[in-house]
């Protein structure tokens, strides 16, 4: 299989942040934030983010196609990385960072544009796309995230989660949390996440007595 690298956007990015996703490096907060709140280069919400982000619902595992390209093996930092082509279990616990407003409405590795307020996410050798369940291990709190990005290339870190996510998770202010990963088959979910139908039927009829009523 042919290795190839990272475009120049995301590459920069990863150098100067030194822990990147293939097109959007993760955007912790900074150690050294001022007192009140500060993120990393500026990297938290806009100015008017969306209310209520906890209401975001979570993304629906749906079986799709792998993707034609973000799929290769490729090279980041003198590292290579090779993604899973088939849909296989996978669960992993580590360090979990998020990246926020810096990268909204670029391209992830998947050719769509990251979008900060969805539940997505970025993993260095999932497949793409592929769905997970995202367990924050200092609270118990959980989320299903899509994975449609490559990174974080950070040997201490395993899955970049979207601002959304991360707010959900709960770490946005520390800027990572370890979490559990756990892959999600999309075609046993969508059969196990049907309610199975349930068969009611009445009979009418004309009766004399009270009791043979009841």
């Amino acid at each position: 299989m042919k290795t190839i690298s990272i475009p120049t956007l995301g590459m920069l990015a990863v150098v100067l942040a030194l822990a990147g996703c293939g097109s959007t490096p993760p955007a912790k907060q900074a150690s050294s934030a001022p007192k009140g709140g500060g993120y990393y280069l500026d990297d938290g919400p806009e100015a008017s983010p969306p209310a209520n982000l906890d209401a975001v619902p979570d993304a629906v595992p749906r079986v799709e196609p792998l993707h034609r390209f973000a799929n290769r093996t490729y090279a980041v930092l003198g590292n290579t990385y090779t993604p899973q082509t088939t849909r296989k279990a996978y669960s992993a616990e580590g360090l979990a960072s998020w990246y926020g407003r810096r990268f909204h409405g670029k391209k992830t590795a998947s050719g769509e544009k990251y979008d900060m307020y969805a539940m997505t996410a970025a993993h260095p050798t999932l497949p793409i796309p592929s769905y997970v369940r995202v367990t924050a291990l200092n609270n118990g709190k959980s989320v299903v995230v899509r994975i449609n990005d490559r990174g974080p290339f950070h040997s201490k870190r395993i899955i970049d989660l979207s601002y959304t996510a991360a707010h959900k998770l709960g770490y946005l202010g520390s800027g990572s949390t370890r979490v559990r990963v756990e892959s999600i088959d999309p075609a046993a979910y969508e059969t196990q996440g049907k309610a199975p139908e349930q068969e009611l039927s009445f009979r009418v009829g004309a009766l004399a007595r009270a009791d043979n009523a009841r």
